[in-house]
């Protein structure tokens, strides 16, 4: 007895290796708008010690919520962004002092150091607040 088996559809291989070939050059192109760009920092030397006079210095806090406080007094971004844009154009070599408070969402952190970068200042250092501290 003589069975007939269907016969199979031959595979096209010229459209798997188009396909192939297309999705390289799909990836290829994506991962050159995938760019990382960080904020730059110029570290000081290991044992460097830079004055900063007080007229030269701005101190500015980050409260839990995320409130920019400057002379004790809440400001919002473009007021911060203001104030140091001037300080600025008055003094070149300004520096500014980030105090951020327990708790602080980490976003109001990144914001503030954008804002600190887009302003152009050459100088800046951030830490966190002591228990009891800026109560």
């Amino acid at each position: 007895m003589n069975i007939r088996r269907p016969r199979r559809a031959a595979i096209e291989s010229s459209a798997l290796s188009d396909m192939a070939f297309l999705l390289i050059i799909y990836f290829i192109v994506i991962a050159g708008f995938n760019l990382n760009r960080g904020f730059l920092l110029a570290l000081p030397q290991k044992d460097s010690v830079r004055m900063v006079r007080k007229d030269e210095l701005l101190r500015f806090r980050l409260d839990g919520e995320g409130t920019i406080v400057f002379e004790d007094a809440a400001t919002d971004q473009s007021r911060a962004e203001r104030r140091i844009q001037a300080a600025v154009a008055a003094n070149p070599n300004l520096a500014v002092a980030l105090v951020v408070a327990p708790g602080t969402p980490w976003q109001s952190v990144v914001t503030f150091v954008s804002l600190v970068q887009k302003a152009g200042v050459s100088s800046f250092s951030f830490s966190m607040e002591r228990a009891g501290e800026g109560e």
